[in-house]
């Protein structure tokens, strides 16, 4: 029975399946939605395909797990550099992603589990914009780092505000779909975030929404760099001096074949 190869990884419990791009001739949006059902099929927020790389160490095209397409994932990216170091030495990994050129700098490693430091690029910080929902409005300031980010401050995370972000991430002002962040803001230098991430849905971690939310708590005065980021999965730290960088790990899991 002829098999797809794979490794899994995850960062702070974002989870991405790593697949070569050679082994699947088939739709990378129907397969990426079949092997990502966790129920079904491996499991995964997405999987990050590897291209032929020119540039860079690494190509990769992300697609979530619903199948859609996304420019990047601070995470994936991390978990892709990871793969790499486990198959060859290395300090320095280029990953040349939808959103551009990432550079994640290997500063530990214990076993199958690495630390980076990823240079994550500069970032796009709207002004505060006012949505209108079907039962509310709220408030949140966009944030580009490659990828559309809603980000919303709150005193405490309500019961049913997964419900609010799915209504948010696909509300007709962001014509493509937004991921969502609520940010509580502990002291000046740590944050605590829920994530809902477009095309996902909730999220234990993300690394670029862990940027984007770093990045608004900062410009708004709230918090100052660095910034240490609390979510559900682990922490993460961000950076951002013009350029964001974010510091957390990547555990590679298991490695496998997908029958099908």
């Amino acid at each position: 029975m002829a098999g797809i190869p794979f490794f899994k990884a995850t960062a702070c419990g974002n989870d991405f399946l790593i697949i070569d791009s050679s082994a699947w001739s088939g739709d990378i949006h129907s397969f990426t939605r079949e092997i990502c059902d966790r129920h079904h099929g491996v499991g995964a927020d997405g999987v990050e395909w590897l291209l032929p790389a020119k540039d860079a160490d690494l190509r990769v095209r992300l697609v979530n797990a619903d199948g859609s397409d996304a420019e990047i994932s601070g995470n994936g990216t991390r978990c892709v550099a990871a793969w790499h170091c486990f198959q060859n030495p290395a300090r320095l990994v280029r990953v040349e992603t939808d959103a551009g050129l990432k550079l994640c700098e290997l500063i530990t490693r214990q076993g199958n589990t690495f630390e980076f430091r990823t240079a994550m690029g500069e970032p796009q910080v709207e002004t505060e914009l006012a949505l209108g929902l079907m039962e509310d409005e709220v408030a949140g300031t966009p944030v580009s780092m490659g990828n559309p980010h809603f980000v919303m401050f709150v005193d405490e995370f309500e019961p049913g505000w997964q419900e609010t972000a799915a209504e948010i991430a696909t509300h007709r002002d962001f014509p493509n779909g937004t991921n969502v962040e609520l940010v509580r803001v502990l002291n000046p230098h740590d944050i605590h975030i829920c994530i809902w991430e477009r095309g996902v849905g909730e999220t234990l971690s993300s690394g670029t929404g862990s940027s984007a939310a770093a990045v608004a708590t900062i410009h708004s005065g709230r918090a100052q760099s660095p910034v240490r980021i609390l979510t559900p999965g682990g922490v993460q730290t961000v950076e951002w001096d013009r350029q964001v960088y974010l510091t957390g790990p990547a555990t590679l899991l298991c490695q496998g074949e997908f029958f099908r």
